[in-house]
């Protein structure tokens, strides 16, 4: 393929989840050790469109959420999205939308999927300096990345430049993300 054609870019969606219940915990996944790509790493759920659904990013997203953590569509409330990010080595381009689960759930991971979930409650993520950034290696690459730790989690890579696109966006405001979310963790119609 020549250098100056660009190889054909897979949809991707995933969801930052925060539960409208105080502490309002944001919800990860520890992706399965068994999968071919980013097995271990910290993320968030989510994962490429499939034909079910329609070419719809957030249907996928909430699809994933579902399948990954037990978070069915129903329970769970949009309240914006955050720009794309085009993943180099895999060749995806990747929309983060946030959402609110509006009731209480447990987790119910599927371990096809993931190994784990993990809950931080969003004011850790919020606190000042609480996203760093680092180089951290993958394979024989070194890359420049947002970080964030929390207790054994080691959050950084795609996960960790959408965590600090969100944070800026909250702070921001922008495009009205922090008003809308908060309005939906006051349970505000």
């Amino acid at each position: 393929m020549p250098d100056s054609v660009e190889p054909l870019r897979r949809l991707a969606a995933v969801v930052i989840t925060i539960f409208a219940d105080p502490p309002h915990d944001v919800v990860f996944v520890e992706r399965a050790r068994h999968l071919r790509r980013h097995a271990g790493q910290i993320a968030f759920p989510g994962g490429a469109l499939d034909e079910a659904d329609g070419g719809d990013h957030a249907r996928a997203a909430l699809r994933e959420l579902h399948e990954e953590v037990g978070i069915p569509p129903d329970a769970v409330t949009i309240v914006g999205h955050l720009a794309p990010i085009r993943q180099t080595r895999n060749v995806f381009t990747v929309t983060p939308f946030v959402a609110v689960v509006d009731r209480p759930l447990e987790l119910v991971v599927d371990t096809n999927e993931a190994s784990a979930a993990h809950r931080v409650p969003l004011a850790a993520i919020l606190a000042d300096g609480a996203i760093g950034s680092s180089t951290e290696m993958f394979g024989d690459r070194r890359l420049e990345t947002a970080v964030f730790d929390y207790g054994e989690m080691h959050v950084w890579g795609l996960t960790g430049n959408f965590l600090r696109n969100f944070v800026a966006a909250y702070h921001a405001d922008a495009d009205g993300l922090r008003t809308a979310l908060e309005a939906r963790l006051r349970k505000e119609p």
